[in-house]
């Protein structure tokens, strides 16, 4: 609970720059990873699609802008996040396209088999990382897709080669940590976002997780040498 509540703080304080910030952290690259994702979510025509720590709302907008036909459900902690995609989801016209749930990811107000498809970008990490909720967290996700769901995530990762990885590693620690906190004013923060990019779980360990929680299956499709994957797993 005292992690929730800090990670919670920390994203209450960032949301004005984070989306700017994070594109220069990635190079871009974020939000083409995040198209790509979107585009394994809605490979199985869901009809409702939550997006779980939506964030400001990059992946709710892309699968809206991708089909028009699912119902968007973003869900979030941070009510300043989430008040900034109401204002995104307002000036391109989408109106109540996407709705929004303010939730603690441990305990979603939302019922058992109501999505065809859940999906998180780049929240995936804050939710098992050294998280005590780990399984709380993987549990409700399962919980809420309906059988046969399809759960997609994607997130940085651990590229499989020593010297990919001891580079992405100090990308992250020495230049993209440092350069978004003072960006943001929020040095803590982006230390944070750097550490547990460069800490998180091997593909190999999601997918272990992901079997243990109670899906069927469950695969790992790498980014760009392994600096990120796009996790697909089905209940």
């Amino acid at each position: 609970m005292q992690k929730q509540k800090h990670l919670q703080q920390m994203f209450e304080a960032v949301p004005l720059r984070y989306d700017g910030i994070n594109r220069l952290m990635t190079l871009g690259l974020d939000q083409r990873w995040r198209r790509l994702a979107a585009r394994r979510i809605l490979a199985g025509s869901p009809k409702r699609i939550l997006d779980l720590g939506a964030g400001t709302g990059d992946l709710s907008l892309i699968l809206a802008s991708l089909d028009e036909k699912p119902v968007i459900t973003a869900a979030d902690f941070s009510r300043p996040m989430l008040d900034l995609l109401q204002k995104r989801m307002e000036d391109a016209g989408l109106g109540k396209r996407i709705q929004t749930v303010e939730a603690d990811a441990a305990e979603l107000p939302l019922a058992d088999s109501s999505f065809d498809a859940v999906g998180i970008a780049f929240a995936f990490r804050n939710l098992l990382w050294k998280n005590p909720n780990r399984e709380k967290h993987l549990a409700e996700i399962l919980r809420v897709l309906r059988p046969g769901g399809r759960f997609v995530a994607v997130e940085t990762s651990q590229p499989v080669t020593n010297l990919w990885r001891g580079g992405f590693h100090l990308w992250m620690r020495a230049v993209a940590g440092p350069l978004g906190g003072l960006l943001s004013g929020q040095k803590a923060a982006y230390r944070y976002l750097a550490t547990s990019a460069a800490n998180f779980y091997p593909p190999d360990e999601i997918h272990d997780m992901l079997l243990k929680t109670g899906f069927s299956k469950a695969e790992q499709e790498p980014l760009f040498g392994g600096v990120a994957a796009i996790h697909t797993a089905i209940k």
